[in-house]
């Protein structure tokens, strides 16, 4: 993927990151922040590929019901373990063309195509049970495309659909073998990329031409002012860390492993809860497009492992032990 220089999911334009103590961390060093859903405790594990801040509490609910995936090659219920992969959606058409997308429905590029692939391809030995997605078009393909790479070629994921009561009818499965076959996709509009009101649609260098640099750049990159008739990043963040916290941390704690096909506010909405970034950090926090970002949460704590950097390295696999077990087993079994 030629676009995709670098192995990072996610990149600061400030020099530093912080500690829990405000101090500044250099990016060089490895510490890597443990914190429990539920408390404040934080503890420092060495890893060598990225800088995290501190992470924010989440409330655990019951989890949601959805479609049983027993042939897996793992039993995610009885697991300690499970993983969280992050990833913001391949280039769209309008990405392409600078224009301001926000909640507009564009599609991908044929770049945007090959970014999803070639994301798949960092997570195809790493399990996922559910995947969540924005109910925009961009999002869903990367989603699909991701998991098309994964190494488990007859598990097969599904779109679900429970916006009507004969919706949900007309989608039902009444094979269990086949179920058991397939991953349920969940498309919810709380993921979608913030509303950029009256700027959708207009080409970004001409708008900063006509209000100005500085007005552009508060729009898009201050926490709290909105675009007119639009969202601001904390209004984003304000139904996209509900919804997570609502339905994807009972999932994890279920010991589901998910994956979230988003979009660059949305997921930068979920970082700034998981790693408990303040305003102004978060605004100095970019996601390349098509690069994912794995967590790992176990007994209750959110692990930052930055992001898989291909199947071809055997590190990336030894994360924990339970993902090295579950690439050793994909690989002696005949697919």
């Amino acid at each position: 993927m030629a676009a995709v220089t670098s192995h990072r999911a996610i990149v600061y334009t400030q020099s530093h990151c912080w500690s829990n103590n405000n101090s500044k961390v250099d990016k060089r060093t490895d510490n890597v922040n443990m914190v429990s859903v539920g408390d404040n405790y934080a503890s420092r594990r060495k890893f060598g590929l990225i800088c995290a801040s501190r992470l924010e509490q989440s409330s655990a609910m019951a989890p949601v019901q959805l479609p049983s995936n027993h042939n897996n090659g793992h039993t995610p219920k009885k697991s300690s373990e499970s993983s969280l992969i992050l990833i913001r959606h391949g280039e769209s058409l309008w990405n392409e063309k600078n224009l301001f997308t926000g909640c507009v429905d564009v599609p991908l590029t044929p770049k945007g195509v090959e970014e999803a692939i070639e994301a798949g391809k960092r997570i195809c030995n790493i399990p996922i049970d559910v995947i969540f997605t924005s109910s925009l078009i961009r999002a869903q393909m990367t989603a699909m495309l991701a998991m098309m790479q994964h190494r488990r070629k007859k598990v097969v994921p599904i779109i679900v659909h429970n916006e009507s009561e004969q919706a949900h009818m007309w989608s039902q499965m009444y094979s269990e073998e086949t179920k058991n076959q397939s991953i349920p996709v969940i498309t919810a509009w709380q993921l979608n990329e913030r509303m950029y009101g009256e700027l959708q649609g207009l080409n970004k260098q001409e708008t900063a031409d006509r209000f100005g640099n500085e007005q552009v750049h508060e729009w898009r990159r201050s926490y709290d002012i909105p675009p007119p008739n639009g969202e601001s990043l904390e209004m984003c963040a304000e139904r996209a860390v509900s919804y997570f916290k609502d339905q994807v941390v009972p999932q994890l704690t279920a010991g589901k492993h998910v994956m979230i096909a988003a979009h660059g506010n949305s997921l930068r909405s979920i970082i700034m809860h998981l790693d408990k970034l303040t305003s102004q950090e978060v605004i100095s926090l970019e996601l390349s497009t098509g690069i994912p970002m794995l967590y790992i949460f176990k007994e209750g704590k959110f692990i930052r492992r930055g992001s898989p950097v291909g199947p071809s390295e055997a590190s990336v696999y030894a994360y924990t032990k339970k993902l090295a077990q579950y690439r050793q087993k994909l690989d002696s079994m005949v697919l």
